[in-house]
């Protein structure tokens, strides 16, 4: 499932073709959705915005499109009324006189008021996002040690677009090694250095993979990676997606295992687990 930083990146895609434009035509596959084709044909668009791993259209007239990707929804801009050939099924459209921002394979898909945004179950849930400008590192420092988080396991915590928003499980196991914590254990487990490591990773790693396109390496080690002629697979991650290979800090072996239902990667020298 794509992260916070793949669906904003994705975001800035659509802004680039369709907001501050007229939206000639808006296709729904959903029959509850069809009387808002012609509601929004015409209108202005005035935005398109990420919120953790759901996305916001939005129109002059106080209407929303609203979409969340889940696992296999996936947005593709073409120029106007231009299709792929592909098997994924075709839920929105949104066309002008020259792009199409085209979202296939998704399933939730709403059109809400300005109002209806602040009610939402997904957006008004949702913890402080993490590609806000505004959100700092003593904020997320904050969420870590609240008497509704500090007892939970980093396997969940780190999931939960409730506690930050746009996290996923790449960047579950990122945080993880930075911060020198296992799945197994919990906020409160933390010392003080633990927690400050934590809290500015949470912030670092996301807003970098989304300057780079996927990357949490630091750029100096990319930038050694790549002079020792490492692909793509080698230099984006410092564990995920990297058993049996060695640790970039220690030279440890990557471990994998599974948490929550997810898979996870850590380096047991660099990561101790709760004891």
């Amino acid at each position: 499932m794509p992260e916070g930083p793949e669906i904003k990146r994705a975001a800035d895609d659509i802004a680039a073709a369709i907001a501050g434009k007229a939206a000639d035509e808006v296709f729904f596959a959903f029959d509850h959705l069809k009387p808002f084709e012609s509601m929004l044909a015409g209108l202005l668009i005035t935005a398109v915005e990420a919120r953790a791993k759901a996305m916001l259209v939005r129109f002059e007239n106080g209407l929303n499109i609203y979409s969340h990707n889940q696992l296999y929804g996936k947005w593709i801009i073409r120029k106007a009324h231009s299709y792929p050939q592909t098997n994924r099924q075709l839920r929105l459209a949104i066309h002008n006189e020259k792009k199409s921002a085209l979202l296939y394979s998704a399933s939730d898909i709403e059109v809400l008021n300005n109002d209806e945004l602040l009610t939402h179950p997904f957006l008004s849930s949702l913890g402080p996002d993490l590609l806000d400008p505004q959100t700092t590192v003593a904020e997320v420092r904050e969420r870590f040690i609240s008497r509704k988080f500090q007892r939970r396991s980093f396997s969940s915590l780190l999931l939960d677009q409730k506690f930050l928003a746009g996290l996923g499980n790449y960047l579950r196991s990122e945080i993880m090694f930075v911060g020198g914590v296992m799945p197994n254990m919990r906020p409160m487990d933390c010392n003080d250095a633990q927690l400050d490591l934590l809290a500015k990773a949470s912030i670092e790693l996301t807003r970098r993979s989304y300057k780079t396109g996927g990357i949490t390496n630091s750029e100096e080690r990319v930038a050694e990676l790549k002079a020792a002629n490492k692909n793509r697979r080698d230099y984006r991650f410092m564990v995920f997606a990297r058993a049996g290979k060695s640790c970039y800090e220690c030279r440890s072996q990557i471990q994998k295992d599974v948490a929550g239902g997810r898979r996870f990667y850590y380096c047991p020298q660099c990561q101790k687990p709760a004891q």
